[in-house]
């Protein structure tokens, strides 16, 4: 089992290098940002993005890989996302993963000023911006037209440390995006659904992992090539609430074949609030356990 941390966006550099200095010191497996303009009600505060956090975690860290969970096209196009991708990947010496997802509604999608698209035009949208974002990172020199995005002899040059491209990380929960993980992903990540109890959620991850089983299935391709990524902290219990508590779900997911787990470094307050001595007792104590 490898194991990751999300590290929220919402601290001056000054302050929170400390955070993926010591998330690469403790032997975390990878550390990710969320990649918004702004998010749910921390939109009020502090708020940083996403990838430029990644280009300066590359510089204070050595080994831990650094991903965005998740980014997406609700204000990105593919051909200027791909030359800041290839940048992330080259600082860091080939250590990107790429968490893509088909966005939801709220700040990201009104800040721009466009209309909040429909789940299924999201996901239409999303699939375009996955094919394309692919063909821009393999191939120099794209040219490619679709109903949402267009692309004119755009350039990868020089391409990506990681070769033919970084690892996309696909987020999908619904049959459409799970066939772009079945494509296009070297990863699937999910949240699960939401529940009213830790038992219910866990109910809703094994329905969908047995879901991306029937999709693998159909697509010919073996689950074997396919990372598996579980978000914990979409169930309504924070999973640092506690160490035992956070090794149980940990060995839950494992259960269910799931080859990484992701938590979030605990905040004073709101989202993920909690306390970092619980972190630091499981990065210490329980992590080389865990991972083994």
């Amino acid at each position: 089992m490898r194991i990751g941390i999300v590290i929220l966006p919402d601290q001056r550099w000054a302050e929170s290098q400390r955070r993926w200095r010591q998330a690469d010191e403790w032997g975390f497996d990878h550390a990710w940002t969320y990649d918004h303009l702004g998010w749910r009600d921390l939109v009020d505060g502090p708020w940083f993005d996403s990838m430029a956090t990644l280009t300066a975690a590359a510089t204070v860290t050595s080994r831990i890989r650094l991903g965005t969970l998740v980014a997406s096209p609700n204000f990105r196009h593919p051909a200027a996302f791909a030359r800041q991708i290839t940048t992330v990947d080259d600082v860091s010496d080939g250590r990107l993963l790429l968490g893509l997802g088909a966005g939801g509604i709220g700040f990201d999608s009104a800040v721009l000023g466009g209309e909040t698209l429909p789940p299924r035009q999201r996901v239409d949208r999303f699939a375009e911006f996955t094919e394309l974002l692919d063909l821009i990172l393999r191939d120099d020199g794209t040219t490619w037209r679709g109903e949402w995005f267009a692309a004119v002899d755009a350039r990868n040059n020089p391409g990506c440390v990681q070769q033919p491209r970084v690892p996309f990380v696909v987020a999908a929960n619904g049959p459409r995006s799970m066939r772009l993980v079945a494509r296009f992903g070297q990863g699937w990540v999910t949240t699960g659904t939401e529940a009213d109890d830790v038992e219910g959620w866990w109910g809703t991850v094994s329905a969908l992992s047995e879901r991306m089983d029937r999709t693998l299935d159909e697509a010919g391709r073996d689950p074997a090539t396919l990372d598996r990524y579980l978000s914990m902290d979409a169930a309504p219990v924070f999973s640092l609430s506690s160490a035992q508590f956070f090794a149980d779900q940990v060995g839950r997911a494992a259960e269910l074949g799931f080859t990484d787990v992701v938590t979030h470094w605990p905040r004073a307050g709101s989202w993920y609030a909690g306390d970092e001595a619980v972190l630091a007792d499981v990065a210490t104590r329980l992590l080389p356990e865990l991972r083994a």
